[in-house]
């Protein structure tokens, strides 16, 4: 397990989680195609070039693909210098496909300084936890939007867990109960964690600072409240002014530091954070 001083060393060069997001970047790989959870306010799309947005790639890679993309991304004059973090955030959830874990030993393998960062709605983090410790997973976020398993059935429209479905209050249970014991466990392994939480006026504006709260005392680093993108089951709800959503991170950031430069990224994101560039995509030989 890191030590104190290299986790704070590694959470400087991550531009999501504080660090300096003018001069340090992301590579997302996009090999995470299937998902286990139905969020109202989610279309994936696997083959959107034009939107900015989470659940977006151009392109599904597989591990040996996306390996040969790093490599060209590292070895750029231009990218090269500025990519400190390769993250896994999709375009389903990376811890519902065994391509995430894969992808992951290969970068290690080659790319050991690289920063290994994952983004889950968190369903699996009990269950894959100690493959996560074995890859020495450094950084999490983990989608967490109401601790309450009513509002949860309102979210979600279905949780697919070992094998059964499950919708409503008890779809809503099983998601909090494996999100909050992950997080917990993710906090004990040593993990950096930054939670997301989508602020979805009228369903769930109520449970931002219970959540706030229950993850610092869990032990994550910093939460990040995201506006709805109308679309889905929520295309009719009108997301947060920037004025609501300035108060809220304000008033929660006296519980848990509060993340503020969140651009929604898609899957395939590569680059300082707003400014993703558009990289063609080698086969691997």
């Amino acid at each position: 397990m890191a030590t104190s001083c290299e986790k704070m060393k590694k959470i400087q060069g991550h531009p999501c989680f504080g660090g300096n997001h003018h001069k340090n970047g992301r590579m997302h790989l996009a090999v995470a195609p299937k998902c286990n959870i139905k969020c109202g306010y989610c279309t994936r799309r696997h083959d959107c070039a034009n939107e900015s947005r989470p659940g977006v790639t151009s392109r599904l890679l597989s591990p040996e693909e996306a390996i040969v993309r790093v490599r060209e991304v590292m070895a750029s004059p231009v990218t090269g210098p500025i990519i400190k973090v390769i993250g896994i955030a999709g375009p389903g959830d990376p811890l519902f496909n065994e391509e995430t874990f894969e992808t992951f030993r290969l970068v290690d393998r080659e790319f050991p300084d690289l920063i290994k960062c994952m983004s889950t709605n968190g369903l699996l983090l009990p269950d894959k936890m100690p493959v996560l410790k074995a890859l020495g997973l450094h950084s999490l976020t983990v989608t967490l939007n109401t601790l309450d398993p009513e509002i949860g059935g309102r979210i979600y429209s279905y949780v697919h867990y070992r094998g059964t479905t499950y919708s409503g209050k008890e779809a809503g249970e099983i998601l909090v109960h494996n999100q909050l014991e992950g997080i917990r466990q993710a906090a004990e392994l040593g993990m950096t964690i930054k939670i997301n939480t989508v602020l979805i006026p009228g369903v769930n504006d109520s449970q931002i600072p219970l959540i706030s709260k229950q993850v610092k005392e869990l032990g994550a680093f910093v939460m990040n409240i995201m506006p709805l993108i109308p679309q889905a089951d929520f295309a009719h709800i009108e997301p947060p002014s920037a004025e609501r959503l300035d108060a809220l991170r304000s008033d929660n950031e006296k519980t848990i530091g509060q993340f503020k430069h969140c651009k929604q990224c898609r899957a395939d994101a590569v680059g300082l954070i707003g400014e993703n560039l558009q990289l063609a995509v080698a086969t691997a030989d």
